[in-house]
């Protein structure tokens, strides 16, 4: 079973090669943020009690959210696998996917850091939200979350180093390039 952490920047192309991994390898895809609004839409208690949270302001503890995604995965039948997009964010999370995966015979695969210089970020998000309209892609909001992204990835990509799963992935170049790169990595971790 392949399960794949995909990790980059805002604008680092995770869900367009997400797309591709998810087509070549079958798998499943699982973006928290979706999980978490479909949990509210349905209305499960594990929904409610994240409706309430958000609503004091305040972010998903890690054990619901490792709650939900554990939900999530073991709802798929037949699966080859999942691409996880969005999580984990911190250690802690990464140690708690570990954990659940574990209780499951399973493991992290591979964790595929699209990397993309701060210039080529800022240049794709601005034309992404002139193309959108998304309100959150303008310089200043795009620049905060370049910021946070910096802050709290670089202790999350030395932990999947140490753990032997981190792949590095030129994400700046031609689309089929990166992909090839990507799907190389994961066949070496296989």
């Amino acid at each position: 079973m392949l399960n794949i952490v995909i990790f980059g920047a805002p604008g680092s192309g995770k869900g367009t090669q997400s797309e591709r991994i998810v087509e070549k390898y079958g798998l499943n895809h699982i973006s928290t943020g979706e999980v978490l609004r479909g949990e509210i839409a349905a209305g499960t208690e594990l929904g409610k009690t994240a409706q309430q949270i958000i609503d004091q302001g305040h972010l998903i503890p890690d054990e619901l959210m490792i709650s939900i995604l554990a939900g999530k995965l073991d709802k798929l039948v037949d699966s080859n696998g999942v691409i996880f997009d969005g999580f984990p964010r911190t250690i802690a999370q990464a140690e708690a996917l570990k954990a659940m995966l574990a209780e499951r015979g399973q493991e992290v695969t591979a964790m595929i850091e699209l990397d993309v210089p701060e210039d080529e970020l800022m240049t794709r998000l601005l034309k992404r939200g002139q193309e959108s309209g998304r309100a959150d892609d303008n310089e200043e909001t795009i620049k905060k979350r370049l910021l946070v992204y910096a802050e709290q990835t670089s202790p999350l990509k030395e932990w999947y180093k140490n753990d032997g799963k981190h792949c590095y992935i030129n994400g700046f170049g031609e689309l089929d390039r990166i992909f090839a790169d990507i799907v190389a990595a994961i066949e070496s971790r296989k």
